[in-house]
């Protein structure tokens, strides 16, 4: 089979098709067949080395990229019960030493994979699972329940459209900081207030919610100028650990990291069948166009998701 790999890290220009053995599914396993695999900026660090750097990456002779993956069942190996050949899926690689997603075939654990919402295309399905689950889990870790107040940073990007939503759902009443042009696009996903991004995010913030939130959700990686928008003793839940500011003011800090979840994905499949979740779609390419889509990825200023087709 194709798959996206890298042998040593740099620009666009390290990526490599490689020719591997189509993988076969473990005790508790299955595999899919791919339909689409989203890239992410983790792909973009994957590839440049800085998750290696960081400790985040054991040596390896090879790396394959790719987290989101939609596409169908075509084998399950021994102890699989809940899905069955012939299934359409949705799933998340979030080992990063193991096979990736960007390939013809991935075979992922069967408690990371859900069924795929019957409602949108596979390349838009690919894009839920990793925003999706960590706006799920980053919302949880707020602790905030109906009428709390939340800012999130980056609303108008992936993440942060689906916490809006997410958040719209509990009651929970949101500040949306984005670029003065996507105001409308937040608006319409449940955003109570408005800010503009600006270097004095706390004042802009305090201005609409006097004293500050009561949580913070730092999809845009704002660091401590978002903090300054939070009220004494509120909860910061930081998406990047190296930039998580400090528990300044009895705050309480935690970062969010991803995990592959079937069950809560299942739940999030169901909300966009339900109309209640959005998925957006920048543009498909081709699996061969991966370096195109790494460096329109890394230029920023894209609406909605890019997403690789082998």
């Amino acid at each position: 089979m194709r798959a996206v790999i890298v042998r040593r890290f740099g620009g666009p220009e390290v990526l490599e098709i490689a020719d591997l053995p189509v993988p076969e599914p473990g005790v508790g396993q299955l595999r899919v067949r791919v339909a689409a695999a989203a890239v992410n900026r983790i792909d973009l660090s994957t590839r440049s080395g800085a998750l290696s750097a960081a400790g985040l990456l054991p040596p390896l002779p090879v790396v394959a990229l790719g987290w989101d993956v939609a596409g169908e069942v075509d084998a399950v190996g021994p102890g699989v019960r809940r899905f069955a050949v012939g299934e359409k899926v949705i799933g998340l690689r979030d080992l990063l030493s193991a096979p990736g997603a960007q390939a013809e075939w991935v075979v992922l654990d069967e408690d990371a994979v859900a069924p795929a919402p019957r409602t949108v295309a596979p390349e838009l399905a690919a894009t839920l699972p990793l925003i999706g689950l960590t706006a799920a889990r980053s919302l949880a870790l707020t602790g905030l329940g109906v009428g709390g107040t939340l800012l999130v940073t980056g609303a108008a990007g992936g993440v942060g459209g689906l916490l809006l939503e997410l958040a719209a759902m509990r009651g929970i009443r949101t500040v949306a900081v984005a670029d003065p042009r996507d105001e409308e696009l937040v608006r319409g996903w449940g955003a109570d207030w408005f800010v503009a991004r600006t270097d004095r995010l706390g004042a802009a913030v305090r201005a609409v919610v006097p004293g500050g939130v009561d949580a913070v959700v730092d999809a845009a990686v704002v660091g401590v100028g978002a903090h300054e928008a939070l009220r004494g003793g509120g909860t910061f839940v930081a998406l990047v650990a190296p930039f998580a500011p400090p528990p300044l003011r009895a705050t309480r800090v935690v970062v969010q990291e991803v995990c592959a979840d079937g069950a809560r994905l299942a739940e999030l499949s169901a909300l966009v069948d339900g109309g209640q979740l959005s998925l957006r779609l920048a543009d498909r390419l081709p699996l061969t166009e991966v370096a195109a889509a790494h460096e329109r990825l890394a230029a920023g200023g894209l609406r909605g998701r890019l997403v690789l087709v082998p």
